[in-house]
């Protein structure tokens, strides 16, 4: 008897291992490492926050800054190389040079302020952010390519969960450096070096495409990750209202963090949840999964292409509007090139404002972390 109570035992612990793995491989909780990427990604909206640090440790004059700034959205809207990266190696290769760029850039930038290195001249500071900046493009083709792939049905509503997160980090990670740094901008800097970099190495092997299918449940789980991203908005708007009007002290600004953090964190339940879901019904040989049929034929022609053919042979030869396209395919479009025009000639009044707010409001006697914006 007790030998076949040990044996039970054993098997339900293998049968608990192996779920635990299926949960952890499986799409919706590389969904929930994505939003948490996305979520850490946002280093470049807290510039207003920490370049009053920049500039009185090194002396600049507000020219200086500005070209400081340049860079930084230089490197962060350039995101072609990220792309190219993309197309001829895994996700894993993508998540950790965005890592290593991300840790390099800033780490550099905050070793200059904290006086621990010998004073960068002013090209190697633009060099420094410039790197650290074009991380936010590698973290986001890799969070962003393999979720559309795997959701194709849903790729809409993954795109618009995934850029909402990345809106609302530069508030996440605002509450996070009060809770662990106190109100120190040069600390932030340090912040927003190891945790996005950590971040991505953490999930280096679970973000990536993975089969296509599709449950039928499918766009009540992604109405249930919208309103958990609600929750969070909501939350974060009313604590940075309230942290306005009232003086908190670090204690205060931990427990709003951590509240952040539990609101940060509900999706994993929900894609816990539903994983089990999935394993439960394949143990029963009742798998809820239907696979996608839309737009196969073309995937697999297109890998098939793909097999018999050079990677730039296609070039010229783009798909319908609507289809999916590889990066030189789209450098080469009309629609690309009328959206670059566009963003070119449209982004420049909202981009000074992003990068100077934090001083405008400094010198109306704001605190220095009232402002977090995100681009639209």
């Amino acid at each position: 008897m007790a030998a076949y109570n040990w044996g039970n035992g054993g098997r339900r612990g293998i049968c608990g291992y192996e779920k635990a793995l299926h949960v952890i491989g499986g799409q919706w909780f590389m969904v929930f490492a994505s939003f948490l990427i996305m979520a850490g990604a946002g280093a470049t909206y807290l510039f207003g926050t920490y370049s009053k640090a920049i500039k009185s440790s090194q002396g600049y004059d507000q020219t200086s800054l500005n070209l400081l700034g340049f860079f930084k959205e230089l490197g962060a809207n350039v995101g072609v190389i990220s792309g190219l990266v993309a197309e001829v190696t895994p996700t894993w290769f993508v998540l950790l040079i965005g890592s290593a760029m991300n840790f390099v850039g800033y780490f550099i930038i905050w070793l200059a302020v904290t006086d621990r290195i010998s004073k960068p001249k002013v090209w190697q500071m633009c060099l420094y952010i410039c790197i650290g900046a074009n991380s936010q493009n590698f973290a986001n083709t890799a969070a962003l390519v393999p979720c559309v792939k795997n959701f194709p049905e849903s790729r809409g509503l993954m795109l618009g969960l995934l850029k909402g997160y990345l809106g609302l980090s530069g508030a996440i990670m605002t509450q996070l450096y009060l809770a662990i740094y106190g109100d120190d901008s040069k600390s932030l800097i340090l912040l927003i070096a190891w945790l996005p970099a950590a971040i991505s190495v953490v999930f280096v092997y679970t973000i990536r495409p993975m089969k296509v299918v599709r449950q039928p449940s499918q766009l009540m789980i992604f109405k249930q990750f919208l309103c958990a991203s609600i929750a969070l908005a909501l939350f974060l708007m009313a604590a940075i209202i309230i942290q306005r009007q009232f003086v908190f002290s670090q204690a205060a600004y931990a427990g709003s963090a951590t509240a952040v953090c539990i609101l940060l964190f509900v999706p994993l339940f929900i894609a816990i949840r539903e994983e089990i879901l999935i394993w439960n019904l394949e143990k029963k040989h009742d798998p809820p999964l239907i696979e996608s049929t839309i737009e196969k034929t073309q995937i697999v022609e297109s890998q098939q292409v793909k097999k018999n053919s050079s990677w730039f042979a296609n070039i010229f030869d783009k798909p319908e509007r609507g289809e999916d396209y590889t990066i030189l395919q789209a450098l080469l479009s009309i629609d690309m090139i009328i959206l670059f025009i566009a963003t070119f000639c449209g982004l420049g009044a909202s981009l000074t404002a992003l990068d100077n707010l934090g001083q405008i409001g400094e010198s109306l006697g704001y605190p220095s972390n009232t402002f977090i914006w995100r681009r639209s």
